[in-house]
């Protein structure tokens, strides 16, 4: 969605059609390539840090940004964020050729909790 003529992602809850704020990327504009964790804890989304596209997981729980050391050179493209937030796919472009590359996020972020279970932890 275009917003001030950027590029800015929007989360809306389906049954309500409440927008949700994503207060940590207002900052980082514009973004693009959005990949959501299967409840909505963490949005993978790149955004314009400094001078480059920069990967970045938002922690809608704990309100933290997560910014992506990514290792070599190559702007990255597209994200795909497994569901459990264990992993992030970026497909990076190095001199014309496009690469799919894995990260594992397990020293970055704790992972999703499993199906059914209230996001902010275990519900009596």
């Amino acid at each position: 969605m275009l917003r001030g003529g950027r590029e800015t992602v929007l989360l809306q809850e389906q049954a309500s059609g409440r927008v949700v704020p994503l207060r940590p990327l207002q900052r980082h504009q514009p973004h693009r390539s959005p990949s959501l964790s299967w409840n909505g804890r963490y949005l993978a989304v790149l955004v314009q840090w400094g001078n480059r596209p920069t990967a970045v997981i938002a922690d809608r729980l704990t309100g933290r940004l997560h910014p992506l050391p990514l290792p070599g050179d190559g702007d990255p493209e597209r994200l795909s964020l497994a569901p459990d937030a264990r992993r992030l796919a970026v497909e990076r472009v190095r001199s014309g050729q496009r690469r799919i590359e894995l990260f594992d996020l397990g020293g970055l972020i704790e992972p999703d909790p499993p199906m059914g279970q209230a996001l902010g932890g275990p519900q009596p």
